[in-house]
C-alpha cells in the first residue's frame, strides 16, 4: 500500500495553525485588558484630580465670602463707631449740639415784628403776606426749616426759632430789619435787593488753570443791573494799587460780606468767592440766603423779644428716643425669630441703617423735631417690611426644593419690584410735601425722604451682600432660612 506522507504533512500543519490560534487571540485579548485597566486607572486619577481641583476651589471660595463677609461686618461696625463717637470735626450722635434740635423739643427764640405802616394802607392784606412768605424763606434759607412764621393781627408777625436762645442773636441772624445794599468805596450805592432776581451757593471751578473748586455765591443780575453794576465794578477794580478795589455787602447799614473785584464783570450772572481761604458750605449758604430773601415790601420793627421753652418737655427727645430703641429691638427680636439667619442678617443691615442716618443728621445739620423722628421711625418699618418680602419670597423658593442660593436669587429678584414701587411712591409723597409743606411738615418731608433711600441701599445692597456671603460659605440648612421641620 502507498502510503502519501507530502498530503499527510500539509494535514498536519493546517491542524497545528489551528491549534495555535487560540494562543495568538488569547495574548491579543490579554494586551486589550491590560490598556483597559490602564486607561481606566488614568480616568480615575483624572477625576480624582478634579475632585481636589473642585474642593480647593470650593474651599478658596469659603475664604473669599468670609474675608468679604467679615470685611462688611468690620465696615458696619466702623460706621457705628462714627456715629458715636465721631471722627475729626464731626461729633457723635449723643454729644451735646450734634443735632439740631426742633423748637418743640429744645426751645428757643421768639420775636414779634410790626409793621411800619398804616393800619389802613393800601395793600396791607398782600403786603403781610409776601413779608410772612419772605420770613418763612429766610428761616428755610438759614437752615431752620422747623421755625414757624405766623401772623398776630393785621400788621404783626410772629417768628419762633429753635436752638438760638439769644432773641437779639436771632434778630441779627434772620436779618428782617435790614435793608440789602451793595456799596463801594466812594460810598455809592451800586445795587439794592431790587436788582437781584436771585442769589444761591454753588460749587464752581473758579481757577481753570489748576481746575480749582470752591463754594461761591452766584448771583442773577437784572436787566436794568447789568449795566450800572458793569460800571461800578470797572470802577472799583481801577482801585486795586490802592487796596479799596470792593463793593461792600451791607444789611441794614452793617457789612454782611466784602468782595473784592479785579475786573469789570458785564454778565448778567456774577459771582462771589471767599478768595484764598474760600467759603465754606455753610457760609455760602447762610450769604446767598440773605441776599436771595430780599427786601421786605416795608420796614419791620421789632415790638418783642423772648425766649420759649420747649413746648413738649425737656424730656420729649429723650423718651421718643428710648420707645424707637425699645421698637428696633422688639423688631429684631421678631426677625430673628422668624427668618432665623435672614433675621440676624436685617438686624445687622438695620443697625447700620440707623447709624448712617445718625451721620446724616449730623454732617448736614438737619434740625430734628418730634414730626422729623416720626419720619426716622416710618422710614425703619419700611426698610424692615422690604426685608420681610424677600425672606418670604425665599421661603417659597425652597418650598419648592430650590437651592439656598437660587432662592436667595430668586428672592431678591421677585421681591425688588413690589420694593420699588412702594419706595417710589413714598419718596414722591416726601418731594410734595417738602415743597408745597413748612416748618414741621418740611421737616418731616426731609427726614422721610432720607429714610427711604437709605432703606433701599439697606435692604437690597446691605442686606443682599451679607446674606449672599453667608451661602456662599456653604450654610444650606433650610431650617436655618426659616422652614419649619416639616418643610425641610
Amino acid at each position: 500500500m502507498e502510503r502519501n506522507y507530502g498530503e499527510s504533512h500539509i494535514k498536519t500543519e493546517k491542524k497545528s495553525r489551528r491549534r495555535q490560534l487560540p494562543a495568538v487571540f488569547f495574548a491579543q485579548k490579554r494586551k486589550i485588558d491590560k490598556a483597559i485597566v490602564f486607561f481606566a486607572k488614568i480616568m480615575y486619577t483624572v477625576s480624582v484630580l478634579q475632585r481636589q481641583k473642585r474642593k480647593v476651589e470650593l474651599m478658596r471660595t469659603k475664604g473669599q465670602n468670609l474675608m468679604a463677609l467679615v470685611a462688611a461686618l468690620v465696615l458696619i461696625a466702623l460706621v457705628c463707631a462714627i456715629a458715636l463717637l465721631g471722627v475729626g470735626s464731626m461729633p457723635g450722635i449723643f454729644e451735646e449740639g450734634a443735632i439740631n434740635k426742633g423748637l418743640d423739643l429744645v426751645g428757643g427764640s421768639r420775636i414779634v415784628y410790626e409793621a411800619d405802616v398804616a393800619d389802613d394802607a393800601s395793600g396791607l392784606e398782600e403786603n403781610m403776606a409776601t413779608a410772612q412768605a419772605m420770613m418763612r424763606q429766610r428761616l428755610d434759607n438759614l437752615g431752620y426749616t422747623e421755625g414757624t412764621v405766623t401772623r398776630d393781627g393785621t400788621k404783626r408777625l410772629v417768628v419762633e426759632i429753635p436752638n438760638v436762645s439769644d432773641p437779639e442773636e436771632a434778630v441779627q441772624m434772620l436779618g428782617t430789619t435790614a435793608k440789602l445794599e451793595f456799596v463801594d468805596s466812594d460810598g455809592n450805592i451800586v445795587l439794592t435787593s431790587g436788582d437781584i432776581t436771585s442769589a444761591k451757593a454753588s460749587y464752581i471751578v473758579t481757577n481753570q488753570a489748576y481746575n480749582t473748586y470752591e463754594y461761591v455765591v452766584t448771583l442773577e443780575l437784572s436787566s436794568s443791573a447789568k449795566a450800572k453794576f458793569a460800571d461800578a465794578t470797572e470802577k472799583a477794580a481801577e482801585k486795586t494799587s490802592s487796596g479799596e478795589n470792593w463793593i461792600e455787602i451791607r444789611l441794614d447799614g452793617n457789612e454782611v460780606s466784602k468782595p473784592y473785584v479785579k475786573e469789570r464783570l458785564e454778565s448778567d450772572s456774577v459771582y462771589i468767592s471767599g478768595g484764598g481761604s474760600g467759603f465754606s458750605k455753610e457760609y455760602a449758604e447762610q450769604l446767598a440766603g440773605i441776599i436771595a430773601s430780599g427786601q421786605l415790601p416795608f420796614a419791620l420793627t421789632e415790638v418783642q423779644l423772648d425766649t420759649v421753652e420747649a413746648t413738649l418737655g425737656a424730656k420729649a427727645l429723650e423718651t421718643s428716643l428710648t420707645a424707637g430703641a425699645i421698637g428696633i429691638v422688639l423688631v429684631m427680636i421678631f426677625m430673628i425669630a422668624v427668618y432665623r439667619l435672614p433675621g440676624i442678617v436685617s438686624s445687622i443691615a438695620l443697625v447700620a441703617y440707623t447709624a448712617a442716618f445718625g451721620i446724616i443728621l449730623v454732617v448736614f445739620k438737619i434740625n430734628l423735631s418730634l414730626p422729623g423722628f416720626a419720619g426716622i421711625i416710618l422710614s425703619i418699618g419700611m426698610a424692615v417690611d422690604a426685608n420681610v418680602i424677600i425672606f418670604e419670597r425665599m421661603k417659597e423658593e425652597l418650598r419648592v426644593g430650590k437651592s439656598t442660593l437660587a432662592a436667595m436669587k430668586a428672592g431678591f429678584k421677585r421681591a425688588f419690584t413690589a420694593i420699588l414701587d412702594s419706595n417710589i411712591t413714598t419718596v414722591i409723597a416726601s418731594v410734595v410735601l417738602w415743597y408745597f409743606g413748612s416748618g414741621s411738615v418740611k421737616g418731616f418731608a426731609v427726614t422721610l425722604f432720607i429714610g427711604v433711600l437709605l432703606s433701599m441701599l439697606s435692604a437690597v445692597v446691605v442686606t443682599r451682600f451679607l446674606l449672599s456671603r453667608l451661602v456662599g460659605l456653604n450654610i444650606t440648612d433650610v431650617r436655618l432660612y426659616g422652614l419649619g421641620k416639616k418643610e425641610a
